[in-house]
């Protein structure tokens, strides 16, 4: 079988679980950025761990079917419509040939998870059928969906059947405010004292400039870097430093102005301080971020960041085995 997009959406894209193993050479993870969502979404329709699912962002697509398939919707807060009616969201629903799936405006959260049974079937490159737009790769063609695009659909399960809910006490729970735990970083000892309290003594802002890339702070004091001799080939600004790599979830801050924390597609390197990094658990919550929602930065140790990782695998295995019992 296979979907047919009547309307793209905002920013729709093929992506999955990602693509590991080629970071150091300078290809990003990709993947959906809400691993959960994207997790709870192929558990509901019987998928395999890895399958390919419609990642859809603020504004969702309208999608029309060829045959009969299983769904289910996850993710952000949004009204989810089949042929016009409301369908419940966290639960799959089955679809027939002919039907269309469409969306109302995300109200809460930042991106949405459309899986299929039998997942998204478009060809794996290096591994992962993950959407890469800045390499042109993955996904469908390597780029967001356009209307007129068809996406092939593999093989159902047999498990794949309507009717299965994510029970209400295992929902995600989407926030307007976050607290992201950060790992001070290796250039953070480069942060004026004043600033090193600022940094996290404040609250902070989405900025308009967020997306697959990188999430853009505003409204935070602005960060002091400690004057320095600049090193050959780091530049004059205090807060450029000698080409280094960038970890998964690193906050840079060029000019001391903005933090930037890198996501799923960002590059592997260059030429700013990171002053931290967002740990692993909750990178989830910056992916459900709109525009002016709100985040407050908490310091943590390495042994605080491994428990949260745990804590965070634990709570993944209790929802798959809520699923897929």
């Amino acid at each position: 079988m296979s979907i047919d997009v009547i309307k793209p959406g905002l920013a729709t894209s093929v992506q999955d679980k990602g693509r590991p193993g080629f970071y150091h050479l300078g290809i990003p993870l990709s993947g959906a950025l809400d691993q959960q969502s994207y997790q709870l979404a192929n558990w509901l329709v019987g998928n395999e761990d890895g399958a390919a699912v419609l990642e859809c962002t603020l504004m969702g697509p309208e999608l029309s079917f060829d045959a009969p398939a299983v769904l289910a919707v996850t993710g952000a807060e949004v009204a989810v419509r089949l042929n016009g009616q409301a369908v419940e969201r966290h639960a799959s629903f089955a679809v027939k040939a002919g039907d269309v799936l469409s969306f109302g405006v995300m109200k809460l959260g930042a991106r949405a998870y459309v899986a299929v049974a039998g997942g998204i079937d478009v060809p794996p490159v290096l591994g992962s059928r993950s959407t890469y737009g800045l390499g042109a790769f993955g996904g469908l063609n390597g780029r967001k969906l356009q209307a007129g695009d068809r996406l092939p659909v593999g093989q159902a399960s047999p498990a794949a059947r309507p009717g299965y809910r994510v029970p209400t006490p295992l929902l995600p729970v989407l926030r307007k405010e976050v607290e992201l735990r950060v790992l001070p970083g290796l250039y953070f000892h480069r942060l004026e004292d004043s600033s090193a309290q600022s940094f996290f003594a404040d609250t902070w802002s989405v900025a308009a400039e967020a997306d697959r890339i990188g999430y853009r702070y505003k409204n935070g004091s602005p960060l002091a870097f400690r004057e320095r001799t600049p090193p050959f080939g780091a530049g004059h600004d205090p807060s450029n430093i000698v080409d280094a790599g960038y970890p998964y979830g690193s906050i840079q801050v060029p000019g001391g102005r903005e933090p930037i924390i890198l996501h799923c597609d960002a590059v592997s390197g260059g030429g700013y301080a990171m002053v931290g990094t967002v740990i692993s658990a909750d990178m989830d919550l910056i992916a459900q971020m709109q525009p002016n929602h709100k985040a407050r930065f908490v310091a943590v140790d390495m042994t605080q960041a491994l428990q949260a990782r745990a804590e965070r695998r634990l709570q993944l295995e209790r929802l798959r085995h809520a699923l897929t019992a």
